[in-house]
């Protein structure tokens, strides 16, 4: 005949050979003398064998060889089960969402809108890798990250949310590029969208162009242009006091939008990322 230990039986069980009798086994565990007699008596009843001898004269116990086989193994199972109630009482661990972001785009106002983000979400940790949109597709590709904002060529290809991103030529406010055949550029590493736009431009224009400057970084660049090393194709929001934009009488006719956009890996997104998605079309 099969049966299940009774946990709270191995409990009394444990309490009465610790204690080294009935009476303060009862104190321990809380239940009446005679309560814990009928545990100890069901106990044995359910296993067939006797597990406590008791005196009678001076009301103290001794385990059987039996009872001590058990007694070890009551021990561990309730041992076992305290741990099992601890984990279970705490907090899930929280779930992990992989974000990528342009290497460009990693300012102070995206930081501030993850920072929130993270406070208000507690169940889920973000990991935030900044890189160019050509990195950020590939580790997507491979299931690196789950989420990426990536510069991009408006409509190409599908996305969560997208936004419109106004592109400005800019030169030094106070020295202002030479003005010689030759552009020379401040512009990001090959395989940014800013670069690649200018340099098709300067090149349908019929001009010689040169790159002057190179950074992996928005401020970099920034830098470049308001010390005269270059001019640059930016966004908008990254023109600062010390740019002078360029129009069409300047030669630099304006160019359309690129594109913003939130796009997700191959592997269904979990709803913990979904949040994240959420959250980033509503704020940014």
């Amino acid at each position: 005949m099969s049966f299940a230990f009774d946990l709270d039986l191995l409990r009394t069980f444990a309490a009465v050979v610790d204690a080294g009798g009935f009476t303060r086994a009862a104190e321990r565990v809380h239940l009446t003398q005679s309560t814990v007699s009928q545990q100890i008596k069901k106990l044995e009843a359910n296993i067939g064998r006797t597990l406590l001898l008791r005196d009678k004269s001076t009301g103290g116990i001794q385990t059987t060889e039996e009872g001590e086989v058990l007694l070890s193994y009551a021990r561990r199972l309730l041992a076992t089960a305290e741990e099992a109630m601890d984990v279970m009482r705490k907090p899930a661990a929280p779930k992990t969402v992989r974000l990528g972001v342009p290497e460009d785009f990693a300012g102070r106002r995206l930081i501030d809108l993850l920072s929130g983000f993270s406070a208000a979400s507690s169940h889920i940790r973000l990991d935030t890798v900044s890189g160019w949109s050509v990195e950020l597709r590939r580790l997507l590709d491979v299931g690196e990250i789950d989420l990426a904002l990536i510069k991009r060529e408006p409509g190409d290809g599908t996305c969560l949310a997208n936004w419109e991103e106004e592109l400005v030529w800019v030169e030094s406010m106070n020295r202002p590029v030479k003005d010689d055949e030759t552009v020379p550029l401040a512009v990001f590493p090959v395989g940014c969208i800013y670069r690649e736009r200018a340099i098709r431009f300067i090149e349908r224009s019929g001009r010689r162009w040169r790159i002057a400057y190179t950074s992996q970084g928005l401020m970099g660049v920034q830098a470049a242009v308001a010390s005269g090393l270059g001019i640059s194709l930016l966004p908008s929001d990254a023109v600062l006091p010390e740019h002078r934009r360029l129009t069409a009488a300047d030669g630099f006719d304006p160019q359309p939008a690129s594109e913003l956009a939130l796009v997700r890996g191959k592997l269904r997104l979990s709803a913990e990322s979904r949040s994240l998605a959420d959250f980033l079309a509503a704020s940014l």
